[in-house]
């Protein structure tokens, strides 16, 4: 048997369940409504308490990169290049030789230098003698002298009939050549005087001027090894075997990887309340968020990325747009972080700067980073100076 619709839709039966039905549904709406209300009700207050907290004390920039120290290893002296003992990405220590020069003719200059000191150095004993002797000869001519002047005095007022005239002239001219006798031997010990032979050998100027030469040839026979300077990572090698090579002209560099740190580029308006000193965290993209470095806000640039650029910005056009500038702030890298996670220059980075400690200063009266130096060439000249005084030794005699 059939219903009929009218029927159906006005029996109060069937009408109950369904408006119970729709009920529970926008009831089970509203609470979801509810639900979501609060939910980004309490996910903006959690965001202003982190703004508040912390998130308005960070300063962050992505245009970050690793900088470091990259020494140029240059040519001191010329040469034709025989030998090459490092190559691209080598590790090398301080003091090992990366080139080498042919050096036969620092070695012929050296022979020269030696030869010319040993030399000087004779001359300035020799003359110390002839100093000695010329002392000794002064005294015997005063000695001569004095007998002279004796003999005369003995005659000069005796009797014609003692002393005969020719006998008294022949003791004047005797006294007379002594004189002159004593003059000369005077003269000479003067002349060897002012030629430095009473000075020690070692003061004497042509020794000192011998010695000069020799340490200058010792240091260019060295300068044909070239040495690293320091440890580090070779990159930019260009020397190449029989090239030839001239002072300060460059064949590599060298990286020090152990010594990098972060120029990182911030707004000028996040830079207010930056100071030397805050914290920094630090992520690099080559290792991602996984690995954090720690750091320090060492110092700020003196001005602005484009003030010191090589064609800086001419504003007085008159139609100006105001473009927002950014200042270079140097960060530093916790050194156990970097060891146990290497950079390379130029690498990109993402940092972080805790502002909270607001004390420190803006502009730091120290260096921001450690000075980089070396002592690899230190030695050579107390070798030159020992050896100089070796053949000053040899050639001294008594």
């Amino acid at each position: 048997m059939a219903h009929d619709p009218t029927t159906l839709h006005s029996n109060p039966a069937v009408l109950e369940p369904d408006a119970a039905a729709l009920a529970l549904k926008r009831a089970t709406r509203r609470r979801r409504f509810a639900m979501f209300g609060a939910a980004v009700a309490l996910a903006a207050m959690a965001a202003a308490v982190h703004w508040f907290a912390n998130a308005r004390f960070r300063e962050d920039t992505d245009d970050a990169y690793v900088a470091g120290n990259v020494v140029q290893v240059a040519a001191q002296t010329a040469g034709t290049v025989i030998d090459v003992l490092a190559a691209n990405t080598q590790h090398v220590r301080t003091g090992q030789t990366l080139v080498k020069l042919d050096d036969a003719e620092a070695s012929v200059a050296l022979a020269q230098a030696k030869a010319q000191l040993a030399q000087a150095v004779q001359q300035a004993a020799n003359a110390r003698y002839s100093t000695t002797m010329y002392a000794e000869a002064v005294k015997a001519r005063q000695a001569d002298l004095d007998l002279a002047r004796r003999a005369l005095a003995a005659r000069d007022h005796a009797p014609v009939e003692v002393v005969s005239p020719e006998e008294l002239s022949r003791a004047r001219a005797a006294a007379a050549g002594a004189q002159a006798q004593l003059a000369a031997a005077q003269a000479q010990l003067d002349a060897a005087r002012a030629l430095g032979s009473r000075r020690a050998v070692e003061d004497n100027p042509a020794v000192v001027q011998a010695v000069a030469q020799f340490k200058l040839a010792w240091r260019n026979l060295k300068r044909t090894a070239i040495i690293a300077p320091l440890d580090g990572v070779v990159g930019q090698r260009t020397v190449q075997v029989g090239q030839q090579v001239g002072p300060g002209v460059a064949l590599m560099s060298i990286v020090q990887l152990h010594g990098l740190w972060i120029e990182a580029n911030f707004k000028e308006g996040q830079i207010r309340n930056m100071r030397v000193g805050q914290t920094v965290r630090i992520h690099s993209d080559i290792y991602g968020s996984n690995v954090t470095y720690r750091g320090r806000v060492e110092g700020f640039s003196a001005g602005t990325g484009s003030a010191f650029s090589m064609l800086p910005p001419q504003n007085a056009a008159g139609n100006w747009i105001k473009v927002v500038q950014r200042v270079p702030v140097v960060i530093s890298i916790e050194p156990a972080d970097l060891a146990a996670h290497p950079l390379r220059i130029g690498l990109s980075m993402r940092v972080s700067v805790d502002t909270h400690a607001r004390e420190g200063h803006v502009l730091d009266a120290g260096a921001p980073l450690a000075p980089l130096a070396t002592r690899v060439h230190d030695g050579v000249a107390g070798e030159a100076q020992a050896e100089a005084d070796k053949v000053i030794r040899d050639n001294r005699g008594g």
